[in-house]
């Protein structure tokens, strides 16, 4: 620490910063993402380490699915901060959505960091059988 060095105040157990903007000291991360699809779904697993289940939001809207989340990082109620240079991270990732898609059925779950979202096809736009008739 230099002779500069200032301490932010503590306010309701967190750490104030100088800087009020929330756009300016906030970090966004994209999160990594691994996509499969077969003939009756897609499947996305999303990596949002220290992300709890309230502090995540999926949004499908106009062919866009949106994922926004913040990570969590716990401070034990008996340890006094003294200078704090982690900033919570704040994950989004936007995809775009095809017709045959079907949103109004999609599936979540968040488990150990790892969002998995299943995406299923509409009925008419999965692979059928044609039978074709002699004659």
């Amino acid at each position: 620490m230099t002779d500069n060095t200032q301490l932010a105040p503590r306010e309701n157990g967190a750490v104030a910063r100088a800087n009020t903007d929330e756009a300016a000291r906030r970090v966004t991360l994209t999160p990594a993402v691994d996509i499969w699809e077969d003939a009756h779904a897609v499947t996305l697993l999303a990596d949002l380490p220290g992300v709890q289940k309230d502090k995540l939001n999926i949004a499908v809207h106009d062919g866009s699915l949106t994922i926004e989340a913040e990570s969590v990082v716990p401070v034990p109620p008996n340890l006094a901060l003294s200078h704090v240079e982690l900033r919570v991270p704040h994950f989004s990732r936007r995809f775009s959505i095809s017709d045959d898609l079907d949103t109004s059925k999609i599936e979540a779950s968040l488990k150990d960091g790892v969002l998995k979202l299943s995406i299923p096809r509409r009925d008419e736009a999965k692979p059928r059988r044609i039978e074709v008739r002699a004659g």
